[in-house]
């Protein structure tokens, strides 16, 4: 099943249709579906898909060579091309009579195993290609290089690139699409325990209910998502106990430097590093309250950025053990009780999901202002002498206008008390003067709910953006 990517795609064919030479960078986490969005793309398209492997230079050349001999239709025999330089110099000839798109996936392995094949790509570029209608994509799952080696002002790509897109996973909404079957409350409990990443949405069965999905792939030894975070992280890492250590920390409930440090008994300067690892992978957040500097403000916290890894070293990690001998499904019953799975669920993935919500309301228009800027806060209370926050926050600061929200995912909201407190926080941001009120709950039970003072945004209305008003 292929959903959402629309704003992706329309930027690929756009591109395509100007019939030109380019070289797009397409680069993500792994399982993000970027392999899926370049087969969606070229679909009825001229095209070489070819993937290199981790191998060394002479067998990537030499598949690669066969990719493009079967394009153009010419025998195995032919043997393969000498060089990366011949066969970009063959590609370049063959452009210059049709339009074609030359895909070429997990490009850092190939990078790896020669380390000039950036330069000899430059090359070909600068001065062969351009004057091509080749559509080059450059596709790799290891964020860090991508960024750095082939993105960055000191790659010989560098300047080369005529579009990049890094692909995240999806978020709520579009993830719903894969969870089509299912009810909007379960919805927002799967997203919020798998994440958005359709490798892993696929492997949901519409046939199973919520829990038995759960079961099945994190506290069974044989379930998809069952040892999944940490074999990525072997993949990614060379020293994956450490990194271990400090993710579980934070799903543990530490957020800053110094507690994730005596959490797991290192220095501070030591786990900062590892820490900005974590950040060039995506597995985990650095975020700041509302409006502060991330240059210089000190309340910095750390998260962990995909639902699934959240889910799986606050839950399933510390419990491998007993999964192993065979008590998965104890670890699971308790795990998805009532007394513990809400608690995860409202914070902080219900917190983002209802951040989402106002990021895809303000493009279509729907709120009450035009916001520019997107987050949370958190800070002293200098009238009530305590710390408190927002949960979410859209914001104009040119306007002056602001949306202040609260997110809670339990049973049995009091609107009004809920309501009247974030009012009462009104000497809080106190620059921005036009205020709006949103909470976000489960459901409505009652219609006298309402409060004339706040818009109440329920799990269903969230799944319904185009009908709400």
């Amino acid at each position: 099943m292929f959903v959402g990517r629309d704003r992706e795609l329309t930027t690929l064919n756009n591109l395509y249709n100007e019939s030109i030479f380019q070289m797009v960078v397409i680069y993500g986490r792994r399982r993000v579906g970027k392999t899926t969005l370049i087969s969606k793309f070229i679909s009825g398209k001229p095209s070489v898909f070819f993937t290199a492997q981790e191998v060394n230079d002479a067998m990537n050349l030499r598949q690669f060579s066969k990719k493009i001999y079967s394009f153009f239709n010419l025998p195995e025999s032919t043997g393969a091309f000498d060089s990366w330089n011949s066969a970009f110099g063959f590609i370049a000839d063959k452009a210059k009579e049709k339009q074609f798109i030359l895909a070429f996936d997990d490009f850092p392995y190939a990078a790896s195993a020669n380390h000039s094949l950036k330069s000899i790509l430059q090359i070909a570029i600068d001065h062969s290609f351009r004057s091509t209608g080749l559509f080059l994509i450059l596709c790799g799952s290891q964020v860090g290089f991508m960024e750095n080696e082939v993105l960055g002002y000191k790659s010989p790509l560098f300047g080369r690139r005529t579009a990049q897109i890094k692909l995240e996973g999806f978020d709520y909404y579009d993830a719903g699409k894969m969870l089509s079957s299912f009810k909007t409350q379960d919805k927002v409990k799967l997203y919020a325990c798998v994440g958005g990443t359709p490798q892993y949405l696929s492997q949901v069965k519409a046939t199973e209910s919520f829990e038995e999905n759960i079961k099945r792939l994190y506290f069974d030894k044989s379930g998809y998502l069952y040892n999944e975070p940490t074999m990525l992280l072997q993949q990614e890492l060379r020293e994956p106990a450490m990194y271990n250590s400090i993710i579980t920390a934070i799903a543990g409930g530490s957020s800053r430097l110094n507690e994730i440090a005596t959490k797991v008994s290192e220095d501070s300067p030591k786990v900062s590093k590892y820490l900005q690892t974590l950040v060039s992978l995506q597995i985990i957040n650095k975020v700041h309250p509302f409006g502060e500097n991330p240059k210089n403000s000190r309340k910095g916290i750390y998260r962990i950025a995909d639902n699934c890894y959240a889910f799986w070293y606050k839950f399933v990690f510390p419990f491998i053990p007993e999964i192993e001998s065979g008590n998965g499904e104890i670890i699971s019953d308790s795990v998805l009780s009532a007394e513990t799975l809400p608690s995860f669920i409202g914070k902080p993935p219900f917190e983002a999901i209802c951040l989402q919500y106002l990021q895809r309301m303000n493009v279509t228009k729907l709120l009450p202002i035009t916001a520019t800027s997107f987050g949370s806060w958190w800070g002293a209370d200098p009238l009530e002498k305590r710390q408190t926050d927002f949960d979410v926050i859209a914001a104009n600061r040119q306007t002056g206008q602001i949306i202040l929200g609260e997110c809670k995912w339990k049973e049995n909201v009091s609107v009004r008390a809920e309501s009247e407190k974030l009012i009462n926080k009104e000497h809080l941001l106190s620059e921005y003067t036009e205020r709006h009120y949103y909470l976000f709950v489960k459901t409505l039970m009652e219609e006298k709910q309402k409060h004339k003072d706040t818009t109440i945004v329920t799990a269903d209305m969230l799944y319904d953006l185009f009908n709400y008003r």
